[in-house]
């Protein structure tokens, strides 16, 4: 068999599923009315590719178009705003309904509060989401980046007023400085989507901030997706969409797949070792997919995903390539869709499954056919607008 996709269906045993109540509905609904009180909130298109389910043997596929949240070309932002707001509120001793953007921005909230300095280490999404968060809620932000990390996404955190740098270390090593360096400072938080033990809070309320992402995929798709595929990095987009849809369609569930980069597959690893219990990636992690590049699984979303995850893929950094040239030139009839290297994977993926008979036993197994409607997450655009034109106009692949 072809390397450039490996997966292992989930036979893990079942835990309690303690975690699950966090991507309740109604919590995630909370999360949607905090991002709606933003001025810039606007609900992220679905875009339905007709042409290419027809192509690839399926009944539907919906893809939900981040590039367009927040004028950041990325998701990130929704779990660091969130954070943010539902931190300070906390620190109040508030409900978060009423710790709105008007509030946040409020000279009231200067009095109560004061002023944070939140903490964060990133390849550039969710570093520029708390960047952003943090200027416009006259909060401060330090972001530390992984070796590899490109200029341009750094340059992008520092216009959101941030203090960044780019680290001699992987992504892990820059959570542990982030950490580190925030228990140096008067109000330091980090605001990580990657929990370990005596790290849960705010990493669960990154995940839910996330569920807002699911909500409005699920409001405008107005039916249950047989399928849903999902990226993962720690695990925390995967944890809150698995999350959010596991409890929307208790009784029904779909199948859900869960997409690494295979530099840096932990999860993967996890499913293959099969005793249910996180698995750790180390070294330099060097993959196309900089969103996916961590090595050491967020221990929250990680509960969730055993149990309700049907399989977990590894692939290749062509796969994401791939799907970035297959959404960015559909089918004549569909709307391209800008998408990076981490955007893409999922849907890279689905394609190979389906047109790629080396993986025929996986497309039986996932039961994808006419009949399928899948669900997918193009969770960035060109953030990285030299790498893009590399990969999708030179065909470079790196």
């Amino acid at each position: 068999m072809s390397k450039d996709i490996e997966w292992k269906l989930n036979t893990m045993p079942k835990t309690d599923d303690k975690n699950l109540h966090l991507m309740s509905v109604e919590e995630v609904k909370k999360a949607q009315n905090f991002h709606k009180s933003f001025p810039q909130y606007e609900k992220t298109p679905l875009v339905n590719l007709k042409q290419m389910a027809a192509y690839l043997g399926l009944s539907e596929i919906h893809i939900k178009d981040e590039s367009y949240r927040f004028g950041l070309n990325a998701f990130k932002v929704l779990g660091g705003s969130y954070a943010m707001g539902r931190y300070i509120a906390d620190e109040l001793k508030k409900d978060i309904k009423d710790v709105d953007y008007n509030y946040l921005t409020s000279d009231k909230l200067k009095k109560e509060f004061g002023q944070a300095t939140f903490f964060s280490a990133t390849d550039g999404n969710h570093g520029r989401g708390v960047a952003w968060s943090a200027n416009k809620l006259g909060q401060k932000s330090v972001i530390f980046m992984p070796k590899g990390s490109t200029e341009t996404r750094l340059e992008n955190i520092r216009k959101e007023g941030a203090t960044a740098t780019i680290e001699e270390f992987n992504y892990d090593d820059c959570v542990r400085k982030a950490a580190s360096e925030a228990e140096k400072v008067e109000h330091g938080v980090v605001v990580q989507d990657t929990a370990w033990e005596g790290y849960e809070k705010i990493p669960a309320w990154i995940m839910e901030g996330y569920g807002t992402m699911a909500l409005e995929a699920d409001e405008d798709m107005g039916k249950r997706p047989t399928h849903i595929f999902v990226q993962a990095g720690v695990g925390s987009l995967a944890g809150g969409m698995v999350g959010y849809f596991a409890n929307k369609y208790k009784d029904n569930p779909p199948i859900m797949v869960v997409v690494e980069a295979a530099a840096a597959n932990c999860l993967y690893q996890g499913a293959v070792a099969n005793d249910g219990k996180p698995r750790i990636v180390t070294g330099d992690m060097v993959t196309i997919m900089a969103g996916l590049a961590c090595g050491e699984p967020n221990i929250t979303s990680w509960d969730i995903l055993k149990n309700h995850v049907t399989c977990f893929v590894s692939a290749a950094d062509k796969i994401a390539a791939l799907g970035m040239r297959m959404l960015g030139a559909p089918i004549k009839g569909d709307t391209p869709i800008i998408s990076g290297e981490s955007g893409a994977v999922p849907f890279g993926v689905l394609a190979t499954i389906m047109k790629d008979d080396n993986y025929k036993e996986l497309r039986a197994a996932l039961k994808l056919d006419k009949n399928s409607n899948v669900l997918l997450f193009s969770t960035e655009g060109n953030t990285d607008p030299e790498r893009y034109e590399n990969i999708v106009w030179k065909g470079l692949e790196k």
